[in-house]
């Protein structure tokens, strides 16, 4: 008659979680284009495209810090912020970003854009928030919503 098993053997566990891992990864979604990202915002979100060659160009990241202490007020004014990173987009979203923003890679860009789906605003460096919502304030859409509330 066998003897039970005292111990198991310790490669089971990592093996597992490496199996495990590879599984998720294999079905990570693949980002969504931009054109359809942009359009599945049009009448919900005002966007804030934030265009730049990679994540540490020194604009993106000033851009992010100006809104990381702003979340209360971007969510008021219904904002969703979209990173456009020109060494991450293909071909198709490339090319549409300059179509539709006129952002001109490899140069950074924060573009406002309306619930209506076009270009309110273009700035070659970071908006500060004040100015940002300022333009967004004078819309007569916000100033509907602003009554509604």
């Amino acid at each position: 008659m066998p003897q039970p098993a005292t111990h198991r053997p310790r490669f089971r566990a990592p093996l597992l979680l490496l199996g495990l891992l590879w599984l998720l990864s294999a079905q990570t979604p693949k980002p969504m284009p931009l054109e359809q990202t942009l359009r599945a915002s049009r009448w919900q979100h005002r966007v804030l495209l934030l265009a730049a060659p990679t994540a540490a160009h020194p604009d993106f990241k000033a851009q992010k810090a100006l809104l990381a202490t702003q979340k209360a007020e971007l969510a008021d004014r219904d904002f969703v912020v979209v990173e456009a990173l020109y060494d991450q987009l293909s071909a198709a979203d490339l090319a549409f970003l300059k179509q539709k923003t006129g952002a001109q890679p490899p140069q950074f860009a924060a573009v406002l854009i309306g619930k209506d789906g076009g270009v309110k605003e273009r700035r070659a460096r970071p908006i500060p928030p004040a100015d940002l919502f300022g333009t967004v304030d004078k819309m007569p859409m916000r100033r509907q919503e602003m009554r509604r509330k």
